[in-house]
């Protein structure tokens, strides 16, 4: 398991170089963020989109207090790969690579994806294939519709579920993106917040503002 993440790694690697790049960063009282994700289809030899999906997540994530508390960046990794066919209507099996701060972890699963250029839907539902694994479910949508000549609304919405061994917190991640898209820039308002815990949970909230470019 651990080479077949080495090569769903490189293949991200090698893909990203010539992928449409967004970057985002968001700044809030409580933390400061930068982000790096997109979705691109392997190319045939003939340059029409392959069956395979390559989905990429690079994250990290700066509390404001990092030089009083001693508290380091929190870095993740994922890459993941799925194979797309017409028959299963946007579901695929998909493997997944994450590189955390803490640990290294292979999972697989289920994957939908509905990408379309003013609207996308993406989710997946995978778990560890490691002992007493974790089940992830996560989902994002972004709906860009026209305002007026190069002028889009630019929202976007993601949820990220974590359920872990019954002994351990359950962790669930929500992050709201609301603003403007002109040519390659998206900038407006940001909301990310968290919820930790079993059976009491622990909200964090940290309001900002977000800038997004596509480097192409």
């Amino acid at each position: 398991m651990k080479k077949l993440i080495t090569i769903v790694l490189l293949a991200g690697i090698i893909h990203t170089l010539s992928a449409q790049i967004p970057f985002e960063i968001m700044a809030g009282p409580e933390k400061s963020s930068v982000d790096l994700m997109f979705f691109k289809f392997f190319k045939n030899k003939d340059d029409t989109n392959s069956k395979l999906l390559f989905f990429n997540r690079n994250r990290v994530s700066i509390t404001n207090d990092m030089k009083t508390s001693g508290t380091m960046p929190l870095f993740s990794f994922t890459e993941a790969v799925s194979y797309n066919t017409p028959k299963l209507k946007g579901f695929a099996p998909v493997l997944v690579g994450q590189v955390l701060s803490w640990a290294v972890l292979p999972k697989a699963g289920i994957q939908y994806a509905y990408l379309r250029p003013n609207l996308t839907i993406f989710s997946w539902l995978v778990t560890e294939t490691i002992e007493d694994p974790a089940l992830d479910y996560y989902i994002l949508g972004r709906y860009t519709p026209k305002i007026s000549g190069e002028t889009h609304l630019f929202t976007q919405g993601e949820s990220l579920s974590v359920f872990p061994h019954i002994s351990e917190n359950i962790q669930i991640y929500n992050r709201l993106r609301l603003g403007l898209s002109k040519h390659d820039w998206q900038y407006g308002f940001a909301l990310d917040n968290s919820f930790i815990g079993r059976n009491t949970f622990n909200p964090n909230t940290n309001w900002g503002l977000f800038i997004r470019h596509e480097f192409k």
